[in-house]
C-alpha cells in the first residue's frame, strides 16, 4: 500500500440507492462490472424506521449492464434491520471478492438490491470499488459524484 494515494485513488463511488425516505418497495443501483476492482463493498443506510418496517439488502450479479440472467450471490445479503430491532439510524456493509461472482457462467456485473417493507422508512446504499485493477479508482466513479477535494 502506498501512504502517498489519496483515498480517492484507492476506492470509487460505483453506484447508489439515493438516501431518500421510501415506501414499502425494492430499490436498486445501476449494474456495475466488477473487472475493474478486487473487491467491491456495499454499504446500506438505515434512516428513521416507520412503524414496523424492515430492511432487507443483497448483492446480485448478472451476465451483462443490462441484468441479464440476475440472479442473488449466494452468502452476500444483509441481516434484515427493523424497527422493532432498534434498527433506526444504522448501518450494515457486504464485502465481495470478484471471485465470488459465478464467472464460470458468465456472471461479469453486480448490483445493490434494497427492499423496504411494511412501512416507509429513510434508507440509501452505496456499491464501492476498491483495490482497483490499473489506475486510480476515482477513474471509475459515477457520473454523479460532483467532486474530489484534497
Amino acid at each position: 500500500m502506498n501512504p502517498n494515494l489519496r483515498p480517492s485513488e484507492q476506492a470509487a463511488v460505483l453506484a447508489v440507492i439515493d438516501p431518500d425516505a421510501y415506501s414499502a418497495s425494492t430499490q436498486v443501483s445501476g449494474w456495475v462490472a466488477v473487472r475493474n476492482f478486487h473487491k467491491i463493498m456495499a454499504i446500506i443506510l438505515a434512516g428513521d424506521l416507520g412503524a414496523s418496517a424492515t430492511i432487507d439488502a443483497k448483492l446480485q450479479q448478472a451476465t451483462d449492464g443490462s441484468g441479464t440472467g440476475a440472479k442473488d450471490i449466494a452468502g452476500k445479503a444483509i441481516t434484515q434491520l427493523t424497527k422493532a430491532g432498534t434498527d433506526d439510524n444504522k448501518q450494515a456493509i457486504i464485502n465481495l471478492n470478484a471471485e465470488d461472482l459465478d464467472i464460470n457462467n458468465g456472471f461479469t456485473h453486480v448490483q445493490l438490491s434494497m427492499t423496504v417493507a411494511t412501512a416507509a422508512c429513510d434508507a440509501g446504499g452505496l456499491l464501492l470499488g476498491f483495490s482497483p485493477r490499473r489506475g486510480p479508482a476515482s477513474d471509475n466513479d459515477i457520473g454523479t459524484v460532483d467532486e474530489i477535494v484534497g
